[in-house]
């Protein structure tokens, strides 16, 4: 609670206006019981129609600063919950912008985006009137027992008999919806995390081409069903042992009709008329404060488990850290080197890397091979430090990269993986997200480095075509030679190419390559290869296997030892000849077919 209530503290001054304008309205809402005494026991009796007239039109009065203070204090709190809730979404998202790559390996994308949108957006009216409604039925609670009090202390006290029972209802029925919410809350990030991966266009694709989209569907309608059944649950959590409530408040002018006859001796009442009926009055006024102050109360345990689920994303350790004082690098050459470096993922039997050490001069290239799993998309992963390295230690020109800014190491080292990632934007944009500042000649030069200006300038829009969801509008070729030229644009003195070629065809390959050559001059390119004649010509090739390095050197050198490099060359040839005799008996039937 204390965490929450610090939430509100830089709107401290608007939050004590809001109380201001509460504690207004309700002493001036007070005022009409007694100007009622004042008609029944005065004006009424001694005809007095001066009096009278003077007192119903401050009746008049009392309703309009009362609607007046109402509308003013709705729009001041309002403000100051959407402020909250905009500080609160704010946070999380930053925080979750300083968690590593492995946090959203593990998490599914739909759980995150259900803490973002449903569990703040469920506390919207939480923050945003329950402050206000527990100040404001508070203090007319307050002030209209104190005017009761003032009234006749005897029919007060028959009044209060009731008040033990409404705080036993509102705790019981609090932790009941506890409960409840916090079972809503996971269901709903269950159809957040289906909704995500169903309904995108991979999902579309997957489901159709293998005819699963009715099962899809009967998977959605349960769990929406179990959603439904959560709702109902929490609508109706407590409501019986609530309606008691407003029917006792209710049936407590009877009470004090009967008190009230039983104080009178010989016929005649202790009390007045006028007395009873403006007593009567405020204590009907007080049914519905007191009710919304249990209801406040439930929906504040509510809220509580909302806030509970925010704040275990605020509280999330950040496993890469950036440093209090980084070290610069106001003209970085690009000397990268891996010193006996280790890399275990969380849970993991053995290290994905042990031991590998490696040096790599500035202006110098090295490609990375090995089997699938030996390590090699680990190891780009470390140098641009979207991983911390378990052991040892990863450095550009001798400053080790947990020392650096990311500002500058974003700047220094720029990644392209085998998985190209666009937004539903223009081209333009997705190359601007690299460098918003880029001019229009900067966009062409990156894109014919990439090979790709000439079909960007075939299309009506150009460079303003909209690429669809995850560039979905283009080529794999496409969209990678796209994400190639977003690096280029950033001009980075460390390149690192995750298999950055592995959705191209031979002859687009071919160019992208000698695009990438090209590019390459003069600055520090690591290359993770698939396709082994792409690192033909790399100053050094490091051989991986089960995460150590089993062999280095050249191209030539390598093949000459006959070893690991030599027999994934083998089998590349052995694949790609398998590969054209397929392709040329395709061929060769086809001929056969259409003759």
């Amino acid at each position: 609670m204390r965490r929450v209530f610090r939430l509100f503290g830089p709107y401290r001054r608007s939050l004590g206006f809001v109380g201001v304008l509460v504690v207004a309205s309700s002493l001036v809402s007070l005022v009409n019981p007694f100007l009622i005494r004042e008609i029944m026991d005065v004006a009424l009796p001694e005809g007095r129609t001066g009096l009278l007239a003077v007192l119903a039109l401050g009746m008049v009065v009392v309703a309009v600063v009362v609607s007046s203070f109402g509308v003013l204090q709705t729009y001041v709190s309002a403000k100051v919950g959407q402020r909250v809730m905009h500080d609160l979404r704010t946070d999380v998202y930053a925080n979750l912008q300083r968690m590593s790559l492995g946090f959203f390996t593990r998490t599914r994308t739909g759980e995150v985006q259900s803490r973002i949108a449903n569990d703040i957006g469920g506390m919207q009216a939480t923050v945003t009137n329950t402050a206000t409604m527990l100040v404001s039925n508070l203090t007319i609670v307050i002030a209209t027992i104190t005017a009761m009090f003032v009234l006749d202390w005897r029919l007060t006290l028959a009044s209060m008999v009731m008040i033990p029972f409404v705080v036993w209802v509102s705790r019981r029925v609090g932790t009941e919806r506890r409960r409840v919410t916090r079972e809503r809350q996971l269901q709903l990030a269950t159809i957040s995390s289906t909704v995500q991966e169903s309904l995108s266009v991979s999902g579309i694709l997957l489901g159709h081409t293998m005819g699963r989209s009715r099962s899809l569907t009967d998977a959605f309608a349960k769990e929406s069903g179990k959603l439904a059944d959560l709702e109902l649950r929490s609508s109706m959590a407590g409501r019986w042992r609530q309606a008691m409530t407003p029917i006792v408040m209710s049936s407590m002018p009877a009470v004090i009709y009967l008190v009230a006859g039983l104080a009178g001796s010989g016929g005649h009442m202790a009390i007045s008329i006028g007395t009873l009926v403006a007593f009567t009055t405020l204590q009907q006024a007080l049914v519905r404060p007191a009710v919304q102050l249990m209801e406040v109360g439930v929906d504040i345990q509510k809220s509580l488990e909302l806030f509970g689920r925010i704040f275990e994303y605020l509280d999330l350790p950040v496993d890469v850290a950036e440093p209090a004082r980084p070290v610069a690098l106001p003209e970085p050459r690009g000397e990268v080197r891996l010193e006996d470096v280790g890399f275990a993922y969380a849970g993991a039997e053995r290290p994905t890397l042990d031991g590998v050490q490696v040096t790599v001069p500035a202006g110098h290239s090295l490609a990375v091979v090995g089997e699938t799993g030996s390590g090699k998309t680990t190891m780009s992963y470390l140098v641009p430090r979207l991983y911390d390295v378990t052991s040892g230690r990863v450095t550009i020109d001798g400053v080790d990269v947990r020392d650096m800014s990311f500002a500058t190491l974003a700047a220094t080292v720029g990644v392209v993986s085998q998985e190209t990632y666009l937004f539903n934007a223009s081209v333009a944009e997705n190359l601007r997200f690299a460098k918003p500042d880029a001019t229009d000649e900067e966009l062409v030069a990156a894109a014919r480095i990439a090979q790709i200006h000439g079909h960007l300038a075939a299309l009506p829009d150009g460079y303003d075509t909209v690429v669809g969801e995850r560039g979905y509008r283009f080529s794999g070729g496409e969209k990678q030679r796209l994400a190639i030229a977003r690096v280029i644009l950033r001009n980075p003195p460390i390149l690192v190419l995750d298999e950055a070629t592995s959705a191209l065809d031979t002859q687009t390959e071919k160019a992208v390559q000698e695009a990438i050559d090209v590019a390459s001059r003069g600055r520090t390119t690591i290359t993770i290869a698939h396709r082994l004649t792409t690192i033909r010509d790399a100053d050094e090739i490091l051989v991986l296997d089960a995460g150590r390095v089993v062999e280095r050197g050249s191209h030539d050198g390598l093949l000459a030892l006959d070893g690991h490099y030599a027999a994934l060359v083998n089998r590349a040839a052995a694949a790609d000849a398998a590969g054209a005799d397929d392709g040329a008996a395709d061929e060769e039937a086809q001929g056969a077919k259409v003759v």
